[in-house]
């Protein structure tokens, strides 16, 4: 599932090909996605695209008329901006066409992403208004992490991949930012001592930061909106490394299921 870092690149790929475009047709080929595709989505007709934003693993779409365009990539899917007559790939389910000859495309195999049309205060809609910070903002700092994780009883891994306490930690880079903090995924959120804690705001911080750099991580199914799969899969040091060696240290990467995930550590590194 593309998280934050994929989420981030494929918005700053994007934007920079749509705004100040004007809408000139949207093209619904298959509406039927996690959620269905607003019905007023046709009525963006006209409109001018604002700022493209991100809040968490969502995007979302500034239009002219003051509705905003709430966009989830799903377990598959991507957005890429492609001339108008390109041809349609099979599982690209809707197109807005753009002044200037382009059209933006939505391709989502799973069918578990989301495209809607929301008419209020974007951070009302029940699918943000419960988000916690962002990890990337200034205000995500030592003390608002700490507080969140003093209200949980869980294994820190769990703590930081609930977007309630953080939003945009998913598995491959909960487990990478625990290892440069030293802290084994199993440890209780609500037992990290302060210090423990600022090396985790430090590891998220980097861990996310990098991966936007490198384009993203693709185990899988992510492309990025120029079509490129992201590289920061080189960069990983424990996800996905059952029994390798440690690069800091040597010893076997560790692996189990937590909380039905893939949890990966490294025995004497973290504890």
């Amino acid at each position: 599932m593309p998280e934050l870092p994929e989420v981030e690149t494929t918005r700053r790929g994007i934007e920079r090909l749509v705004r100040r475009r004007v809408i000139t047709a949207v093209t619904i080929r298959r509406g039927d996605l996690r959620f269905p595709v607003s019905a007023d989505l046709g009525e963006i007709t006209g409109c001018r695209i604002g700022e493209v934003r991100r809040r968490s693993k969502y995007l979302l779409m500034d239009v002219s008329d003051g509705s905003t365009i709430l966009l989830h990539l799903g377990m598959s899917g991507s957005l890429r901006v492609v001339p108008l007559a390109a041809e349609w790939r099979k599982h690209d389910h809707i197109g807005i066409s753009l002044s200037g000859g382009k059209q933006l495309r939505f391709h989502d195999p799973r069918r578990f992403g989301l495209v809607l049309r929301l008419h209020g205060p974007p951070e009302e809609h029940p699918l943000l208004r419960n988000l916690g910070p962002e990890p990337l903002d200034d205000a995500f700092t030592t003390e608002v992490l700490r507080k969140q994780l003093s209200r949980r009883v869980t294994p820190i891994k769990l703590a930081l991949m609930d977007a309630k306490t953080v939003v945009g930690v998913g598995n491959i880079y909960a487990s990478e930012a625990l290892f440069r903090a030293g802290i084994r995924p199993s440890v209780s959120s609500a037992k990290l001592s302060k210090p423990r804690v600022a090396k985790l705001v430090e590891a998220i911080r980097a861990v996310l930061t990098e991966s936007i750099e490198a384009g993203g991580t693709t185990l899988r199914d992510f492309v990025g909106s120029s079509g490129e799969p992201g590289y920061f899969k080189q960069h990983l040091f424990v996800y996905g490394r059952k029994d390798e060696p440690c690069l800091i240290c040597g010893t076997p990467v560790r692996h189990a299921v937590v909380g039905g995930r893939s949890t990966y550590w490294c025995q004497k590194c973290q504890r």
